[in-house]
């Protein structure tokens, strides 16, 4: 028995449009924020909306995030607004219309204030999280972050409390339309991302290899953990 609560509804996340690929089970929000390691964060700095390409990593109530320009703008405005959005893409629906053509997807937006995390044992602990979201074993493996380097980080910290989530997977949605007649195919073209195999640095000695953590993801999908 499912014992974790809905997702929020609040003005901000309440499907309006498409309401069927809505969802408010928190099992889907937690599987995109695992699936990836990139997102975008909104945020406006000196009156301008900016949207910010960078790395997050999650926990179950926790998105932790990268960001120097956002950070920046947080000190000046420190109850300022941000939305998160994390989306990865499946495939293509290709209908036997344009108007009907879609996309297989699974998107996140999360809304809150975020905050600076300043005290050293979190911003510790919300690194080595972000950096576990992307490769998984690589804290251990490499050296950690000194004072100096840690005091040169920004790190944000955003509530998962309040989340949209969409996803849309299947065929095309026209099969018993007028078009179904016309002979034209239809279908859903996939799209997957794999990791390939490492690549040594340049003056890497060549007895070292890359680690099995690494090494083992060669050929797996985006989003795997093993």
């Amino acid at each position: 028995m499912r014992t974790e609560k809905l997702l929020s509804a609040t003005e901000r996340t309440n499907h309006r449009r498409l309401r069927e690929q809505g969802s408010l089970d928190p099992e889907d929000l937690h599987s995109i924020l695992r699936a990836g390691f990139i997102c975008h964060l909104g945020v406006v700095v000196r009156g301008s909306v900016m949207v910010v390409p960078t790395v997050y990593g999650a926990t179950a109530t926790t998105l932790y995030i990268h960001g120097s320009v956002a950070s920046r703008s947080l000190v000046e405005a420190p109850d300022a607004s941000a939305c998160v959005t994390v989306t990865h893409v499946d495939g293509l629906v290709l209908a036997r219309s344009v108007f009907e053509h879609g996309v297989n997807y699974r998107s996140a937006m999360i809304y809150g204030v975020p905050r600076l995390v300043e005290e050293t044992e979190e911003k510790l602990e919300g690194l080595r999280i972000l950096t576990e979201q992307s490769a998984p074993g690589q804290w251990e493996h490499a050296r950690q972050p000194n004072r100096k380097e840690l005091a040169a980080t920004s790190l944000l910290a955003l509530s998962l409390d309040e989340a949209s989530v969409k996803l849309r997977f299947g065929p095309p949605d026209d099969g018993d339309s007028p078009d179904a007649e016309a002979g034209i195919w239809a279908g859903v073209l996939p799209l997957t991302t794999a990791w390939g195999a490492p690549q040594n640095a340049p003056e890497l000695d060549p007895a070292l290899t890359a680690p099995r953590h690494i090494a083992e993801r060669n050929g797996k999908p985006l989003g795997s953990r093993g």
